[in-house]
């Protein structure tokens, strides 16, 4: 079975911020997301959450943008890998 290859982005970020940050990605295409509390780290970590999305790697330009453009100096790390989607008629 040939499985799409898929750009796995997460985003860690101050918990106020969420919501701009969701809404950012939305308008910017990106149509499906998960957001997790992050319960405990090393370093500055007090009221962030991680937000999970799944694209199409011609999206990732458009997610940057909007992701920084809303919390350029409260943004933490950023990481981007590659991924297989299994079902990609669901995504």
């Amino acid at each position: 079975m040939q499985t799409p290859t898929a750009k796995r982005v997460g985003i860690v970020i101050r918990a106020p911020l969420e919501r701009r940050l969701t809404e950012a990605l939305r308008c910017a295409g990106v149509t499906g997301f998960t957001v997790l509390p992050v319960l405990g780290g090393a370093g500055r970590s007090f009221g962030i959450v991680a937000v999970i999305c799944l694209l199409w790697p011609d999206r990732l330009d458009a997610l940057f943008e909007a992701a920084f453009a809303v919390a350029e100096t409260h943004i933490g790390p950023v990481s981007v890998t590659e991924c297989q989607v299994l079902w990609a008629e669901r995504f």
